[in-house]
């Protein structure tokens, strides 16, 4: 395949307003503000990449400003006017820096877009997917009361989607999934708590253990492994590892310890796509499944997740649910839509949508153009 050259990167900072707040054990999220990435090869081709940050770093330690600073002063400068003879080379080129897994990824997958493009193929097929559609699940906030729950995913399971997921913490837990439970008893359905709870709720978590769920996802601290490990013992319902997993190391230790069943793959989290794929192949063959969470991407973010969930062993249902559901009017170009619980997987080259340069323009708050590499700051 055609190797690329970067001659250019832009960051887009955006501002973009939900449709609706989305509430997690976290707090409450009304809009999003992140950063595009636009790669430009030497042939004028454009890739794109995203990061899924927010303001405040309540998720993981980064936010949407410290990530435009690590692209900006070191990340961009390990990448621009080097022969990228592959896109998994470049998460190798970015190992200098610790962590910052968002920032790398809004290059990284900026990068995969470019390559892909300039060799004429879908980014599904880049990365050896094998499904041609995907199933969709819904992410559902904390409501204010129990009923309003069930309204919800009334709502959602009428509209055709495949799982429902309900965000819980303590005091909006049990007494919510039971009315759920009690009014929808078959559907597809799993509890994510985001590290609200310790082990000192075992108890506590045992009872949802009557609800058939298909998982909890992340119901202790976000950087645990062992502690996990002891609830799984004691639970029966499938523990799915999020926050906890940066890096295939990560889960080649989780699955180790036996602190999961399941886990999320989400490609900022971990640090891109090439990342993203070698978890994806290590749980595959341990006989792990994994599925494909959501940071209330634009269409952008979207777009990789599509491409990513096409791999094999992505066997339940991601969060990549249509754009509709978040935003009046998205980024890109088509939009992404949903038939039934189901998203197509784009057959154009890269990732198969455009960007909307006029919506764009009307989001941007800060633009910047990189053609020069950094000098690297020296070591302490």
């Amino acid at each position: 395949m055609k190797p690329v050259q970067i001659k250019e990167v832009v960051l887009h900072t955006v501002k973009m307003k939900l449709i609706a707040p989305f509430t997690t054990s976290f707090g409450t999220f009304q809009e999003k503000h992140v950063c595009l990435v636009e790669a430009i090869d030497e042939s004028g081709i454009s890739g794109w990449g995203e990061t899924t940050t927010s303001d405040e770093p309540y998720y993981n330690e980064e936010t949407t400003h410290t990530a435009v600073y690590m692209l900006k002063d070191f990340l961009i400068s390990r990448i621009i006017h080097k022969t990228i003879e592959h896109p998994l080379d470049v998460h190798d080129m970015l190992t200098f820096v610790r962590r910052n897994q968002i920032a790398k990824s809004a290059i990284e997958t900026a990068v995969w877009d470019v390559f892909a493009k300039k060799n004429n193929v879908p980014l599904s097929e880049l990365i050896d997917g094998t499904k041609t559609e995907i199933e969709v699940g819904k992410s559902i906030g904390i409501q204010a009361t129990p009923e309003k729950l069930v309204e919800k995913v009334g709502e959602y399971v009428e509209e055709g989607f495949r799982k429902l997921k309900v965000k819980i913490a303590p005091g909006a837990d049990l007494d919510y999934i039971d009315a759920v439970r009690k009014a929808f008893p078959d559907i597809p359905l799993m509890a994510d708590a985001n590290s609200a709870y310790t082990l000192n709720d075992v108890d506590q978590l045992k009872q949802l253990d009557q609800y058939n769920l298909m998982m909890i996802e992340q119901p202790l601290a976000h950087d645990d492994i062992i502690d996990h490990a002891t609830l799984q013992k004691e639970i029966q319902t499938p523990v799915c590892l999020d926050e906890s997993i940066h890096s295939l190391e990560d889960a080649r230790k989780a699955l180790q310890l036996g602190s999961c069943r399941i886990i999320n793959i989400k490609i900022g989290r971990v640090g891109g796509l090439g990342e993203s794929i070698r978890i994806h192949d290590l749980c595959r063959d341990n006989g792990v499944p994994v599925w494909c969470g959501g940071m209330l991407e634009t269409g952008i973010g979207r777009a990789h997740n599509i491409a990513l969930t096409s791999l094999s062993n992505f066997t339940i249902p991601g969060d990549t649910a249509p754009s509709s559901h978040y935003w009046d009017e998205d980024i890109i170009e088509p939009e992404v839509t949903m038939d039934h619980g189901i998203i197509q997987v784009q057959t154009g080259p890269g990732i198969g949508f455009d960007v909307n340069r006029e919506k764009l323009e009307q989001l941007t708050v800060e633009k910047e153009s990189i053609t020069t590499a950094v000098t690297p700051h020296p070591m302490p």
